[in-house]
């Protein structure tokens, strides 16, 4: 079943909190210190942990492409969470132990062709400023992961690891950015057109 935005931004803001208040010491993340009981009181890790929170992003982006009518924003949201996908199969091989190589992100560039196509086919329509909430939850989940990459990223003895870590951190900063476009292409159509700012999404 689908977790709804409260759930995922409780179980984040939980975990972000209880991160400040203890004190971590270990060489990689799978040290037993760093487990924590999930929602049904089960042993939950943090490579768990983190593989959850990208599950919870791809079903929040896979929800919101199921409710937009708008062809271009619906492609958009799908290739997000197409994005956490690659994260979470990425996490399972850092959990299992397997070498791990995080490929070129192109996501901005993608993005920014789709909205070039939007616009060159008046695609601007079927959104609605009642979404403005659905991804500005989605930038909220973006920047909780991206912050828990980057803490993880300082903690970890593994020098493969850590610079995984920090590249998936950047991506997460990417898909915040990109996030930013779609509210404004909602909330202000005609200054979306004006400025045109997605033209310099893949200098970002």
């Amino acid at each position: 079943m689908a977790a709804d935005k409260g759930t995922i931004l409780e179980r984040t803001t939980q975990f972000a909190f209880e991160s400040e208040l203890r004190p971590r010491r270990f060489a990689g993340w799978s040290c037993e210190s760093e487990k924590k009981t999930d929602q049904r009181g089960g042993v939950m890790d943090v490579y768990d942990y983190a593989m959850q929170l990208e599950k919870d992003g791809e079903t929040y982006y896979r929800d919101g492409a199921a409710r937009s009518i708008n062809k271009g924003l619906k492609h958009i949201l799908n290739m997000l969470a197409d994005a956490e996908v690659k994260h979470y199969n990425i996490l399972s091989q850092m959990k299992g132990g397997a070498p791990v190589e995080l490929g070129e992100a192109t996501i901005l560039k993608d993005a920014k062709n789709i909205f070039v196509q939007m616009r060159e086919e008046g695609d601007f329509g079927g959104s609605s400023v009642s979404e403005i909430d659905l991804y500005k939850g989605a930038q909220e989940i973006e920047k909780k992961t991206e912050n828990f990459y980057r803490e993880k990223a300082v903690q970890v003895g593994d020098a493969v690891q850590q610079e995984v870590l920090l590249r998936m951190a950047k991506e997460e900063n990417k898909h915040y950015f990109i996030l930013e476009q779609v509210i404004d292409f909602v909330s202000r159509p005609d200054h979306w057109l004006e400025n045109a700012e997605f033209y310099h999404l893949d200098e970002y």
